[in-house]
């Protein structure tokens, strides 16, 4: 019995240490990923900025008159007009008597003029001939020259008279279009403002760059101006010399020619080209934003992802510029980078819709991959990443 159980024993031992000799399980993918390679490409560099469209020049039209009435306005708000062209028209019954008055007094004077030009000479004539007194001459002559000086101020009366008649009609001292209006007929005016022109009706765009992208634009830089309805297209004209003292900013004037459905008092933005240049690329996706850094995963020979610190600038379409922590050899992982950590096992597969579709729970559809952006230039839209003008915050 004993050599029985014995027996029995040895079995078990055996059958135990058989079960430990077993390979042990092969590890198992966390994920299914896609890759992607950096790639070097020619990209335009740009600053993206906003602010305020304003009138180049606005002209401000008013009466040097006061206490008359309006008698009719001849514009409206948007009216086009030239130089020279009538505004509004002043009640000019009490200038026009006033300015009979002045070419009366100006008739009489020349009357007077004329008589005291005869006497002296006459006078002159008697005083030659020893007749009269030299001083009965001489105070004839003194006569003439009084009644002269006051042919010249009842003549300069009368001008200012008709100046005084002439600003009754109000023209447009350039040509342009009419931004405001603050005039009616039957108003009686008082001195300021009644009208406001936009000088050739040109308008320009004034935006707020931080220093450091200040120094980069210069006169003559294009310029883009987002609208809905599309771009307007301009060029910056002048730099501000100087920058606001507390925020560090200056303003960059551009003109623009067609302003299309741009008005004075919008607010807009825009991107200001710095011209191109060779950037290193990776798909948005591909970066992942923790603890207000970024990051790729980049993924080994043993299917082992890495986590890798990365400086990331501007935005490309659908990519994203990359400045230090990549190179062209590395392998990316391109679609589910968000979902890994760092030392993972991938399993990787040729396309985004193949990891979606691996990925997706049993009977859901996987996502579809996002459409690639328009890229007029091989490299799409860029913008520079900048700092905002109000609040110095990072803006791609």
């Amino acid at each position: 019995m004993q050599n029985h159980l014995r027996l029995l024993s040895l079995s078990g031992l055996l059958a135990l240490a058989a079960c430990g000799d077993g390979a042990p399980p092969e590890p198992t993918a966390s994920l299914t990923v896609s890759l992607a390679t950096p790639q070097h490409r020619e990209v335009t560099r740009e600053v993206v900025a906003s602010g305020a469209v304003e009138a180049w020049e606005e002209v401000s039209v008013g009466v040097e008159l006061s206490g008359l009435r309006v008698a009719s306005v001849e514009v409206e708000v948007g009216s086009e007009v030239a130089a020279g062209d009538v505004l509004l028209r002043v009640d000019d019954r009490t200038l026009d008597s006033q300015l009979a008055q002045s070419e009366a007094s100006v008739r009489e004077a020349q009357t007077n003029l004329e008589t005291a030009r005869r006497r002296a000479g006459r006078v002159r004539e008697l005083a030659g001939e020893q007749l009269v007194a030299l001083q009965d001459a001489e105070q004839a002559e003194a006569e003439r020259d009084n009644a002269q000086a006051r042919l010249n101020t009842a003549i300069a009366s009368r001008d200012a008279a008709r100046v005084q008649r002439d600003f009754t009609v109000v023209r447009a001292p350039v040509a342009g279009v009419v931004s405001a209006r603050s005039v009616q007929p039957g108003q009686v005016v008082g001195g300021g403002e009644l009208l406001r022109l936009i000088r050739d009706g040109r308008l320009e765009w004034r935006a707020e760059l931080a220093e450091g992208d200040l120094l980069r634009v210069g006169p003559g830089t294009q310029v883009q101006v987002d609208t809905p309805v599309g771009p307007v297209p301009g060029t910056v004209r002048t730099v501000s010399p100087g920058l606001d003292p507390q925020r560090r900013t200056g303003t960059v004037y551009v003109d623009l020619p067609d302003p299309g459905p741009l008005r004075a008092g919008m607010f807009a933005q825009g991107r200001l080209a710095l011209g191109r240049a060779q950037a290193l690329l990776v798909p948005i996706e591909a970066v992942v934003r923790r603890d207000g850094r970024a990051y790729v995963f980049t993924v080994g020979d043993d299917n082992r992802v890495r986590e890798q610190a990365v400086s990331v600038g501007a935005t490309h379409g659908d990519m994203i510029e990359v400045g230090e922590g990549l190179t062209p050899a590395d392998r990316v992982v391109a679609r589910g980078a968000g979902f890994l950590g760092d030392g993972d096992l991938v399993r990787v597969v040729d396309s985004a819709n193949a990891a979606d579709a691996a990925n997706a729970p049993p009977g859901s559809a996987p996502r579809p991959a996002p459409a690639a952006s328009a890229d007029p230039a091989g490299a799409g839209a860029t913008r520079e990443a900048t700092r905002d003008a109000a609040g110095g915050s990072l803006a791609e």
